[in-house]
């Protein structure tokens, strides 16, 4: 591994002051991925700061209008949380996915985001749930909808010195369930072919869909949104037939490749089967 220099500040200022010096200076959130990069020379770093002591990036809150993820969190912490309290189902199973229960135990909800991995299996569970990534530096403060934060492959809009936050997702409105499934070609500690994490409001006298999100990950450039899916749910009646259409619309928000792992076809059957799989398993919860 190429050497370089090791920070562990203790305030967001120091973190932040050496974040913005000259410099190729990289962030450490849990190590799980940048550590990893280092090593085989797929990034590169002067610096490295590491923010697992900064108080302000551990912050973990859930109240009656929002879950509060500092971007420092674990998934451990996150998955616990959610499962304890029977909130945010899909992030609570996205978040119990990723590698093994050690690397869960060090890996952070917000390294897995920043790293900005078309397969990352914790974003499309806060796409669902409209997770705003806040963002600081020594310029200020952003707001910005997860869906605006990634611009390619490991790649996201943040800019030099400019740091994830926390992510903040509002609380779901009553009759509301979502779900998160993947495809992966082991039983576990994989990579995902193809990931479907999707959320459904119905109107529980009317059977009518009031809100659906549907975010699919692993087969495009960037995690995306199922626009013309979510827009044929809304205001239909949930049945097997609007799920059936609904499954095929979202393989049109689907542009994968084809790699080792999967044609692009083979991802397009994939996305048709764990969307309709996932509306399924919201509307169980519903009922």
């Amino acid at each position: 591994m190429p050497n370089f220099d090791y920070e562990a500040p203790t305030t967001l200022k120091n973190a932040l002051k050496f974040l913005s010096e000259q410099g190729e200076n990289r962030p450490l959130a849990g190590g799980t991925d940048i550590i990893d990069q280092l090593k085989s020379n797929r990034r590169n770093a002067d610096l490295v700061v590491d923010l697992k002591r900064v108080p302000e990036l551990l912050t973990l809150e859930l109240d009656d209008t929002q879950l509060r993820i500092g971007s420092a969190v674990s998934c451990t912490e996150v998955h616990k949380l959610t499962a304890e309290k029977g909130c945010f189902p899909a992030l609570s199973e996205a978040s119990e996915l990723i590698g093994s229960i050690h690397i869960q135990n060090r890996a952070s909800i917000g390294g897995n985001v920043c790293n900005a991995a078309p397969s990352a299996d914790t974003i499309p569970a806060l796409l669902v749930h409209e997770a705003i990534a806040h963002t600081t530096s020594t310029e200020g403060e952003r707001r910005i909808p997860l869906i605006d934060f990634f611009a390619g492959p490991g790649q996201t809009v943040l800019q030099k010195g400019e740091i994830l936050k926390e992510l903040v997702l509002p609380t779901s409105s009553p009759n509301t369930a979502s779900a998160y499934l993947r495809f992966i070609p082991r039983n576990e500690m994989d990579i995902a072919v193809a990931g479907v994490g999707s959320l459904l409001e119905v109107d529980p006298v009317s059977g009518i869909v009031k809100k659906a999100r549907i975010a699919l990950a692993s087969v495009a450039p960037t995690p995306v949104r199922a626009y013309a899916a979510e827009q044929f749910l809304e205001g239909a009646l949930i049945d097997n037939s609007s799920i059936g259409k609904a499954s095929d619309l979202a393989v049109d928000a689907a542009v994968p490749i084809t790699d080792v792992r999967g044609s692009a076809e083979y991802r397009k059957e994939l996305v048709k089967v764990l969307t309709k799989r996932t509306l399924n398993i919201c509307l169980e919860r519903l009922t």
